[in-house]
């Protein structure tokens, strides 16, 4: 644990969290349900798919040793075989068959040739057709199992579940899944000073910490539950505290920094928490309190509004990924320029907000004029969130930066 004088780079306090985090126990879920989900067990293919060679193209299914002479050849056109249905006649030397898109292949044709490569011929009728360009074997051939063999790993334990990937599970006949059950986040706020959107103010502000994390926890893939707003009293601190049995996550906002009223830490150990550390060298957001107790991973957020979501986007969504089972966790990096120029003191890692736009062949971010942390709007206005390092000082325009895209942005 860290001390009141000791601030963790923010990359070591992401280590810690991640580490606190396993992945919680598989639930077998609805694929529509599953999107964006991660496998908790290793999936084998029921079905070999494609059962059978067919054919990518309409046109005429042959046997590709007749086309390697001269060109054009004359083929007698055997059958017609549509999509769904059964060949009936194998390809002779010198025959073929009319074959549309999907269909199985006939036994003996190793080749499709496209009908925009045949020509019918003049009074030749329906039976006859002038192949015009030769075709190797396997052309325009889907072969037998190209998606997925009876027996084999179909998708790996925590391979993210996409639309193609519920595709193929559709494909091998699965309405189901498996994957990491969804985490349950408690989310509580605290202050005196704050009331519900649908109070009358009366001197108070209204607490959009909360029902913002929310938002953000069911973008994340987990399920929020408000626990509502506790006054600036250890006991009310401590009974809101007392009910998070049976959470995989409690989320609190304000009331973790060295203010009088500040009851959070002294709440969380007194029921006891074990804390990990306490206070992280970034800004926004310094004051962040971790801890666990059981199988409860608690977060101490800051109360401003713009540092709540802000730590969150670094250290909470992280937790709550890998706790749904994914593998690549840590938020995502891009690169561009600063359109403009920065400056601080060494010591914390700044993240700024910007608004980041693509010109003269790459991605330029200018910051936005205001980096309070208690100001929304510029929350609302940023698209990625840039990496000002812990140790630099300045940063010149047209300097090369690092930018964390918003998983807020709508």
């Amino acid at each position: 644990m860290n001390d009141a004088a000791t601030l963790l780079p923010v990359e070591e306090a992401r280590a810690q969290i991640l580490a606190l985090a396993p992945s919680l126990p598989a639930e077998w879920v609805p694929l529509e349900d599953a999107l964006g989900r991660t496998l908790a067990d290793d999936v084998t293919a029921q079905r070999t798919l494609p059962p059978w060679d067919n054919s990518a193209m309409d046109g005429y299914a042959v046997r590709s040793a007749d086309l390697a002479g001269a060109l054009p050849v004359r083929l007698v056109v055997g059958e017609t075989v549509y999509a769904g249905a059964t060949p009936k006649r194998e390809v002779m030397p010198g025959t073929c068959a009319r074959i549309m898109t999907g269909a199985p292949l006939p036994a003996g044709a190793d080749a499709v040739v496209m009908r925009e490569r045949t020509r019918p011929v003049p009074d030749g009728g329906a039976d006859q057709v002038d192949i015009l360009e030769a075709a190797g074997p396997g052309n325009f051939v889907r072969p037998r199992g190209e998606d997925a063999r009876e027996g084999q790993v179909l998708l790996s334990r925590g391979t993210p579940l996409g639309i193609p990937e519920l595709g193929l599970l559709w494909a091998q006949g699965q309405l189901c899944a498996p994957v990491p059950r969804a985490p349950r986040v408690a989310i509580l706020s605290t202050g005196d000073e704050l009331c519900r959107a649908d109070e009358t103010p009366q001197g108070r502000i209204v607490d959009t910490n909360a029902p913002s994390l929310a938002l953000a926890v069911r973008r994340a893939g987990g399920v929020p539950v408000l626990l509502g707003i506790a006054r600036d009293t250890r006991d009310s601190v401590e009974a809101a505290l007392s009910r998070v049995d049976g959470f995989d996550v409690v989320l609190t906002s304000a009331g973790v920094s060295v203010g009088e009223h500040d009851y959070v830490k002294e709440v969380l150990a007194a029921l006891g928490v074990e804390q990990h550390f306490w206070r992280v060298a970034i800004k926004p957001g310094k004051p962040l309190v971790v801890g666990r107790r059981g199988g409860t991973l608690f977060f101490g957020l800051p109360g401003n509004p713009t540092s709540s979501l802000v730590t969150f986007e670094l250290f909470v969504r992280p937790a709550l990924r890998r706790l749904l089972g994914h593998a690549d966790v840590e938020p995502g990096r891009t690169s561009g320029r600063l359109d403009g120029s920065l400056s601080k003191a060494a010591g914390l890692a700044h993240f700024v907000r910007v608004t980041a736009a693509w010109r003269e062949g790459g991605l330029w971010a200018r910051p936005l004029a205001t980096q309070t942390s208690g100001v929304l709007r510029s929350a609302a206005a940023a698209t990625h969130l840039l990496h000002f390092p812990l140790e630099a000082k300045s940063l010149a325009h047209g300097d090369p930066v690092d930018l964390l895209p918003l998983s807020w942005v709508a």
